[in-house]
């Protein structure tokens, strides 16, 4: 559909549309000149409506980004930063000035050349890898639209609005995040796509022939498309999708590199400088006779009260919450730092004192569900879900009601087979605030998952992915869903929690971790066989926290140590029990969390290792185990993929026995003594 009825203004600007545009316009092209790096093209075609959506709908406060109540901008085609940070600069940043600007792209500046959230204040979200920003922004208007129905349009009454760019639409991730918003109707959702129909190959002809609006329409959103320079074409249809009932693509027929004679409209005004000459010749073509970086007063006082012109509702909304019930006031509070509630830490003493005291023999993914049905009576801000696998994960407490398009006072979602639109919709979740978001998935198919994963290490949020199904134990599904590479993988992860832990203890303490770490993202990975709890008593130490501990230190020193996780370390003291009757003194260390292990002070590291020659036990590949085992030590696990078989037959013919590591252990200590010798 062609949209082209005039929208009412929400300002009557003093300045020309054109010179408004052309400021942002001309801030990217002199940044990414001075770096002689970036992404000119996308900036220089979306100038026109960006500053529609900014100057006419966006509700924000450039004195407080972090408003609650602001409207969210995402920008998904994150190469074209300099349009966020021309936007920033323009509307009153107090930290994206002139001379960072000047410093695009350079070391410590605060314009890197992709968005990076939490290193610059205004931008929601890192964008960069294609397809990341629309998914997230699936989450941030899931979150609106959850905290809308808990609080009232008094508190919570704002869009999500994002551009995304032809290769957003290509990845696959789109599809998922676009199918998800649409079933669940999330109406404050707005995209303007920058259909410029140019990728970095040239015309997107060369390989995509999809109609996009019909393509958002089947999955329940509102599509048009109008001419991307016609301020009142995009305001007329941000207008109309500002009143709808589902979520709205806006195709904004744009010119890549628009201004510049040699360049717009070819793909060679995407990604490099235009040059001193092709420069000169868009100031002249675009009537911008300014030096490099300069944005004339009055244009640069327009823009100014654009940035301010949120004030007046930021502080009426201030005022609705200062007027608040004290306890209502305190929730909504709680709710957007993301803070545990007050009965939380009782709730979670009681279930670990109850598997401490009854020593349940279960999967730790049956752990799991007990501890989540306990705490989700206490955190109301906990966000449950699975992608298609709740009655494998486990993931869902007996109190959550499913999150629908009528029901947004749910707090259990459905994801559907969509485990990378999971991932990134929990990102946009944490991101937006009011809830802890978690959710469930094999492990397996972390691999599917693993981009958005990634995002929230680099963002530092806290997002808790449930991967059950977790070794060669899951048995007969076969090697296609038996991990054995991903713990080594994940754990590569920078800033990403891993845990495995090998009891229901150990399970309840993990769950406490990954709830207590606010800036990291953790992956509780949990078995499908029941497994022994190994610890016992009264203790009201939370050794996950360590990351690794001793679970069994024998007497008169020890002549080897056996490392485990997971559902080896019930292996390995079956082992130490075999390695006793021999006289040899085993320790038994399990290791739940190497992540936190390496944080630890390294005389902490060292009493736990022992000088003692170390075997390694865990059914993965062997993947950074090496370092906790030393040049002396040996790793007992697997070495390829699994099979399809029982799980004990498979733990028995891939050679993870107490036997074999009984056996590694005796070779250890027959080489350390040899050594010793010698």
């Amino acid at each position: 559909m062609n949209i082209q009825s005039p929208a009412p203004q929400m300002d009557q600007a003093t300045v020309p549309h054109a010179d408004m545009a052309n400021a942002i316009r001309f801030l990217a092209i002199d940044a990414v000149e001075k770096a002689k790096s970036g992404h000119p093209g996308m900036p220089m075609g979306m100038a026109d409506a960006a500053t529609v959506l900014f100057s006419r709908f966006l509700k924000f406060d450039a004195a407080d980004p972090s408003w609650p109540d602001r409207d969210r901008f995402i920008l998904s085609a994150g190469h074209g930063s300099m349009l966020l940070y021309a936007l920033l600069h323009l509307t009153g940043s107090a930290e994206v000035t002139l001379d960072q600007l000047q410093s695009f792209r350079q070391w410590g500046s605060k314009t890197p050349g992709h968005p990076e959230y939490g290193h610059t204040a205004g931008v929601e979200t890192t964008t960069g890898p294609l397809g990341q920003g629309i998914a997230t922004a699936v989450g941030m208007a899931l979150a609106e639209r959850l905290m809308n129905a808990r609080f009232g349009d008094g508190l919570v009454d704002h869009y999500t609005y994002v551009i995304a760019g032809d290769g957003c639409l290509m990845e696959g991730l789109s599809h998922e995040a676009i199918s998800l918003a649409g079933h669940l109707r999330l109406n404050r959702l707005i995209v303007l796509f920058d259909d410029n129909q140019i990728s970095i190959d040239g015309a997107t002809s060369l390989s995509c022939s999809d109609d996009q609006l019909a393509r958002f329409t089947a999955s329940g959103w509102s599509a048009a498309r109008v001419n991307g320079h016609d301020p009142e074409a995009v305001a007329a249809a941000i207008a109309q999708a500002r009143d709808n009932d589902r979520p709205s693509l806006i195709a904004c027929r744009t010119v890549i590199g628009f201004g510049a004679p040699n360049r717009q409209g070819s793909e060679k005004a995407h990604g490099a400088p235009l040059g001193a000459d092709e420069i000169a010749k868009t100031r002249n073509a675009l009537h911008w006779p300014h030096a490099p970086f300069h944005v004339p007063d009055a244009v640069a006082r327009q823009w100014r009260a654009v940035g301010a012109r949120g004030q007046t509702a930021h502080a009426e909304w201030a005022g609705r919450v200062a007027r608040l019930d004290g306890a209502v006031r305190d929730y909504f509070q709680a709710a957007l730092k993301g803070q545990l509630s007050g009965g939380y830490d009782d709730t979670l003493a009681k279930i670990r004192a109850h598997f401490l005291q009854e020593r349940p023999k279960i999967a730790t993914r049956q752990a799991s569900q007990l501890v989540i049905d306990v705490i989700a009576d206490v955190l109301p801000n906990l966000l449950g879900g699975s992608a298609d696998l709740t009655h494998s994960n486990l993931t869902r407490a007996r109190m959550q009601t499913p999150v629908q398009h009528d029901a947004f006072d749910g707090s259990y979602v459905h994801y559907g087979v969509r485990e990378h639109a999971m991932a990134a919709a929990m990102n946009g979740v944490a991101l937006h605030g009011g809830f802890i978001p978690y959710g469930g998935t094999f492990l397996c198919f972390a691999d599917y998952s693993r981009p958005a994963i990634r995002l929230a290490a680099l963002m530092g949020i806290r997002v808790i992915h449930v991967m059950t199904h977790d070794s060669i134990g899951l048995g007969e599904d076969g090697p296609t869903h038996q991990p054995v590479e991903h713990l080594a993988s994940l754990r590569a992860i920078p800033n990403l929690l891993v845990f495995r832990p090998g009891d229901a203890v150990e399970t309840a303490e993990a769950w406490d971790c990954a709830l207590r770490t606010p800036h990291a993202p953790s992956v509780l990975c949990l078995s499908r066989q029941a497994l022994p709890v190994f610890r016992g008593g009264i203790d009201s130490t939370n050794r996950v926290a360590r990351g690794a501990y001793v679970v069994i230190e024998p007497e008169g020193g020890r002549d080897v140590t056996l490392v485990a996780a997971g559902s080896e370390v019930s292996i390995a003291l079956v082992a130490a029990r075999l390695l006793a009757d021999d006289g040899i003194r085993a320790a038994v260390v399990s290791a739940p969390c190497f992540d936190l292990f390496r944080q630890q002070p390294s005389a902490y590291r060292a009493a736990i290792l022992g000088s003692a020659p170390r075997v390694g036990v865990e059914a993965a590949i062997e993947g950074d185990w090496a370092r906790w085992l030393g040049d002396g030590g040996e790793f007992v696990g697997m070495t390829g993929f699994g099979a399809s078989a029982p799980a004990d037959d498979l733990y028995r013919e891939f050679g993870i026995t107490a036997a074999a590591v009984a056996t590694a252990a005796m070779r250890c200590i027959a080489r350390s003594r040899i050594a010793a010798v010698e």
